[in-house]
């Protein structure tokens, strides 16, 4: 593997992105060369937050963590890894539920090109924590600090005040 750089990429909607999210990107930067986070385009969803802010949101949480790259992108998974030349796929797994269905996911796409998916368990103390929780919680007045970083969670009330 001598001179062979080691990446994966950390796919997702990220909206917005979590403590928890940032919890796999910071422990996959220790274990490959490069991490991609690739937000996914889905013209058929519309998020709370457009692609272009999410990526400025995940880009200023990892700050700091020069291996990782933000970036969107549409279509499949599987051409978004041949075009960057990303063996792996990073999949962090927060409750048994998740399994089931990523590695459904997993093995579509080890099938359509040998893109391989690997697991990574939730941060028991983050495994609470979902974009669609934190969403709610915020839409009702909650407190969302310790769940999304600081500016994400300014951002978040923001645009539900003004929405």
């Amino acid at each position: 593997m001598s001179g062979t750089v080691r990446r994966v990429v950390c796919p997702g909607s990220f909206d917005p992105v979590t403590n928890g999210h940032l919890d796999v990107f910071t422990r996959a930067a220790r274990l490959f060369d490069e991490v991609r986070v690739a937000v996914l385009v889905n013209p058929d969803k519309r998020g709370l937050f457009p692609i272009e802010e999410r990526i400025e949101l995940i880009r200023m949480a990892v700050e700091g963590l020069d291996n990782v790259v933000v970036e969107a992108f549409g279509g499949l998974l599987v051409d978004y890894c041949r075009q960057h030349e990303v063996p792996v796929v990073l999949k962090g797994l927060r409750v048994a539920a998740d399994f089931d269905y990523e590695q459904q996911m997993a093995g579509m796409n080890r099938h359509l090109t040998g893109v391989e998916t690997l697991f990574l368990p939730t941060d028991p103390a983050l495994s609470h924590i979902s974009s669609s929780l934190v969403k709610v919680i915020a839409s009702h007045g909650g407190d969302v600090s310790g769940l999304v970083p600081a500016h994400v969670g300014a951002r978040l009330r923001q645009r539900l005040r003004d929405s």
